[in-house]
């Protein structure tokens, strides 16, 4: 049965999240058309161009991403403490980012109002836009219905260009955080539309990878060609679509700070070098040729993390069927469903609790 929005994203559980959008019928509308034989790969420039932009008018960050033919991932971190940071004059200007109209009205009726009573009416309304700022729910309908509008405009019709609401997952711990991004990064090689991370177009392992390229004084060869591919498929893409300066304002991606005692709103507690290594790796073991074949040398990460290397395929390449609503190990899970409950019998006296957490069975041989 379909859960409300409010009780699949409780900040207070874990600010990171797995959020997936298919198009209508699942068709291939950000692809090739097998029908017409028409390419909108642009169309993933569009995404990636303005996930970014929202990124960065949002407390939003960006952890993974990976924008296929007929669907797209994000891994996000809400950032509480920096939307509770604004000044109102920030949040005004963040909000009339993407409604300029709204916002410069009420702007202008908070100035001249006469009274406390009135002034305090618009102070409430700022607070809501603060909260929709840090929300996921807003955060996605903003991306998706730009990028309908878009591709309907260029079309010519109306209708759906996505098949429904978004489908998001709460990644309680570490462990379900590196799992669903290397799931993430992985998709083109596992629907075999790249046979390397980095020539996995718009993926954000590629572009973790091209930055690391770009910076060296005397890249070697394959860096030359990432770095050749990816100005290619995506920034020389960009610069032709952005002659408008639609997009002046661009967040970078979530860094991997490689610290678990850095601020969870620094970075993520993963080695830049190890996650690069360990997706690598797990590419190269899920290939259809080398099924069940597992390097001797493991990259450290496994160990320090406490993943089975067998049960590590295992999760990464059945993610998404593995866990519906929430990742995470055993711990948790149990730990979400108590506050789950506990929260659906203060909204509601008498409310059916959740007997069940999709996932556990599959947590249990996964992550012990």
């Amino acid at each position: 049965m379909t859960r409300a929005r409010k009780e699949l994203i409780a900040i207070e559980d874990t600010p990171y999240y797995h959020c997936i959008s298919r198009c209508v019928r699942r068709a291939y509308l950000c692809g090739e058309d097998v029908q017409s034989r028409q390419y909108f790969d642009h169309r993933k420039v569009w995404l990636v161009e303005h996930i970014k932009f929202l990124a960065s008018v949002f407390s939003i960050d960006v952890c993974a991403y990976a924008v296929m033919s007929n669907h797209y991932h994000l891994v996000l971190f809400v950032n509480q403490e920096q939307a509770s940071s604004w000044s109102e004059e920030e949040v005004i200007e963040r909000w009339g980012t993407l409604f300029p109209a709204s916002t410069q009205r009420t702007q202008n009726l908070l100035k001249n109002a006469e009274s406390d009573a009135v002034r305090k009416v618009y102070q409430e309304k700022i607070e809501t836009w603060r909260d929709n700022l840090r929300d996921i729910s807003w955060f996605m309908r903003s991306l998706n219905e730009y990028v309908a509008r878009k591709a309907n405009k260029e079309d010519g019709c109306k209708g759906r260009f996505w098949e429904g609401r978004f489908k998001s997952q709460a990644l309680l711990d570490e462990k379900a955080l590196l799992s669903c991004m290397a799931y993430v990064d992985l998709n083109p090689i596992r629907a075999k539309m790249a046979q390397t991370p980095e020539a996995s177009d718009f993926t954000s392992i590629q572009e973790r990878l091209y930055h690391v390229a770009d910076q060296q004084s005397q890249p070697s060869k394959p860096q030359k060609q990432l770095i050749k591919r990816y100005k290619n498929y995506f920034l020389d893409k960009t610069e032709e679509q952005n002659l408008d300066g639609e997009y002046d304002q661009q967040a970078e991606l979530k860094p991997l700070c490689g610290s678990s005692h850095t601020p969870l709103s620094d970075g993520i507690p993963y080695n830049q070098q190890d996650y690069f290594e360990l997706v690598d790796w797990t590419g190269r073991a899920i290939r259809e040729d080398k099924r069940g074949v597992i390097d001797d040398r493991l990259p450290s990460i496994l160990t320090r993390m406490g993943i089975e290397s067998e049960n590590w395929i295992e999760s990464v390449t059945r993610f998404q069927k593995h866990f519906f609503d929430v990742a995470g190990t055993m711990t948790s899970l149990n730990e979400y469903q108590q506050k789950q409950n506990q929260r659906r019998e203060q909204q509601k006296e008498g409310a059916a609790p959740i007997e069940w957490i999709k996932g556990k069975s599959a947590c249990a041989r996964l992550y012990g």
